[in-house]
């Protein structure tokens, strides 16, 4: 699976980092998430995708 965030889009609410807090963490440098996650993270990429306000989180099979 491939992870990716549009970053003109991503305003950083972090509502992704509840969905799915073992791919994205917000730091002090803004959004940081693992690309390229473990396949038994799917549901909760999947989760973190379908809850961004803006939609800026793409995941490619």
């Amino acid at each position: 699976m491939k992870v990716s965030v549009d970053r003109s889009l991503c305003d950083e609410h972090g509502q992704c980092t509840i969905a799915a807090p073992a791919v994205f963490t917000l730091t002090d440098s803004g959004l940081q998430f693992v690309a390229e996650p473990d396949e038994s993270l799917r549901g909760a990429v999947d989760d973190a995708a379908d809850v961004c306000p803006l939609q800026a989180i793409t995941v490619e099979s």
